[in-house]
């Protein structure tokens, strides 16, 4: 067995009867060049079957320990339940774009069931193009966006032909523990209580601000005067999240858009105006969002502020799955409306923001949540972000901005060539909107979630983020 982190953990205390934790891809694969030109759910069930020893997240279960003494464990499964878990449906006529994106929105609203292992697939046929779509589902307990991408890697291939997989050389499936068991290894862990929050004090207090516990009361004061104390010499803004028609309580209900841009089309804007890909892909979704605001007629004065998750996985750590991120704050120019200067202040932010990071330690999550007793952690988060919605000036973010370099060159699963990749990612109490990009074969692939009642028509975004592009 293996115990979850209190950054992992966090995925899971967050999760309500509106919010959810998963996280996913909607992949498009051409059946045309898989053997026989047959692809499928029993070539994509058969495909896990056979690589599941490499894929060891797929056989995790959760084990909560009795009483919420300490963080929850992950027990191995022996096998797969595929029959349960990799499900096939179909798009009725004509299979359109819209069809299927409100069905992985309903998809997405679903809760994953916690007595088994936290993910599912769904093989979806029918689309118009004749393309198979092939949606994932997993808990963002389990994975991050890297580890993620390690998950499909084991599932893609280079070639039509696939690989040989070798068999695990011995059972790799943990006992299924007793509640007697889980309680007493819940009552080990207390003693360590107070050794994990000495261990994060000198670097944790200084940068809480930098946390989701910032928005608490006094906690940007103690962490600013901890930082001068400290000398730490590290300029940090001040950036307080106005509040907008996405910044408030979400709805069980999620609405799904999907598309492409070309990836050409971002080099040449960020070489006419000496930039980088990621800074024109953010200035352009501010100013999409900058329109639809004006358009909903609530468009504050002020930038809003992105939720800009980075990864702090080292090389060493490849294969270890779980959560190694930082989530970082940046300021979005929604306020500015010319978009060649929007893109030099996107530069300037985002510069500054990558000096920040430099700044903070690593595992500066995982310390913050370390203050908390696992006993009352569940609760505190779900306090902490409730507070941060229940009144103008409080959240942290408003949105998730996320762009994933991916690979340039074919991949394949069960024969099956990749066509494009789509995330599809999380929203919660004051961030009802969530934009992540991943750049694939010479296109960036757009997936963007929002609550269903707060942005209707988020689909909206995609024509905008075309048109600020165009304008760059």
């Amino acid at each position: 067995m293996r115990q979850l982190t209190s950054l992992d953990a966090q995925f899971l205390a967050l999760e309500n009867a509106r919010q959810t934790g998963h996280v996913g891809s909607l992949a498009m694969l051409d059946p045309s060049t898989a053997p026989g030109g047959s692809f499928g759910c029993g070539e994509v069930t058969q495909l896990i079957s056979e690589r599941g020893a490499q894929l060891p997240p797929l056989r995790w279960r959760l084990a909560e320990v009795p009483l919420g003494l300490d963080h929850p464990y992950w027990v191995e499964e022996a096998e797969i339940d595929l029959g349960y878990h990799v499900r096939e449906m179909a798009l009725a006529s004509p299979g359109t774009d819209q069809q299927l994106a409100d069905q992985v929105a309903r998809i997405m609203a679903r809760p994953l069931d916690r007595a088994r292992p936290l993910w599912e697939l769904y093989v979806i046929e029918g689309h118009e193009s004749g393309l198979v779509a092939v949606l994932t589902k997993i808990h963002h307990a389990v994975i991050d966006g890297l580890s993620g991408a390690e998950i499909m890697a084991l599932l893609l291939d280079l070639t039509p032909e696939g690989r040989e997989v070798e068999p695990p050389e011995e059972d790799l499936a943990d006992p299924s523990p007793s509640t007697l068991q889980m309680l007493g290894l819940g009552l080990l862990g207390v003693p360590r209580y107070p050794l994990r929050m000495l261990r994060a004090i000198p670097k944790a207090i200084p940068n809480l601000d930098q946390t989701a516990f910032g928005v608490l009361p006094g906690m940007g004061t103690v962490s600013r005067v901890a930082a001068m104390l400290l000398r730490d010499g590290v300029d940090r803004p001040e950036l307080v999240a106005p509040k907008t028609k996405f910044s408030g309580r979400i709805s069980p209900h999620r609405r799904f858009a999907f598309g492409q841009i070309e990836l050409d089309a971002v080099k040449a804007a960020k070489d006419k105006h000496q930039t980088t890909v990621n800074d024109v892909v953010v200035s352009v979704c501010a100013g999409a969002v900058r329109r639809w605001l004006i358009a909903h007629d609530d468009l504050p004065e002020a930038p809003l502020v992105a939720q800009v998750p980075v990864s702090v996985r080292t090389g060493d750590e490849f294969g270890t799955f779980g959560n190694r991120i930082l989530l970082m704050a940046a300021p979005l120019y929604t306020d500015i409306a010319d978009p060649v200067e929007r893109l030099q202040r996107t530069h300037e932010a985002l510069a500054d923001m990558k000096e920040r990071r430099g700044a903070l330690p690593a595992m500066l999550l995982r310390d913050a949540n370390n203050f908390i007793p696992p006993a009352v952690f569940a609760r505190a988060a779900r306090l902490t972000f409730a507070y941060s919605t229940s009144r103008p000036g409080r959240s942290a973010w408003n949105l998730v901005i996320s762009n994933v370099p991916g690979p340039q060159f074919p991949l394949y699963m069960a024969g099956a060539k990749l066509v494009a990749n789509y995330p599809v990612s999380v929203i919660l109490d004051g961030m009802g909107l969530n934009i992540t990009v991943m750049s694939y074969m010479g296109h960036m692939d757009f997936g963007i979630v929002a609550d269903r009642d707060q942005m209707p028509d988020v689909d909206t975004l995609l024509d905008y983020i075309r048109e600020e592009l165009e304008a760059l």
